[in-house]
């Protein structure tokens, strides 16, 4: 997928391995939690400004596309 080669990174020296926004060492799950606690995007994009506000949105695009995929295919 170009779209999640573009937002998504994942590389074990960076945190682990664990995925984050490409070009960043900001974790993608770090977004969710702050939407999950009620927190807007804004508040998320002040606190991690290595973020673009271009990534963040294409992260819940695919976000959404995937949780689609996956609910089409249940």
């Amino acid at each position: 997928m170009a779209l999640t080669s573009r937002v998504v990174h994942s590389d074990p020296d960076i945190l682990g391995g664990t995925p984050v926004f490409a070009g960043t060492r900001v974790p993608i799950i770090t977004l969710l939690d702050y939407l999950e606690a009620g927190d807007s995007l804004e508040i998320f994009l002040d606190h991690f400004p290595s973020v673009t506000r271009q990534q963040a949105i294409a992260a819940l695009e695919l976000a959404k596309k995937m949780l689609t995929a996956y609910a089409n295919s249940a």
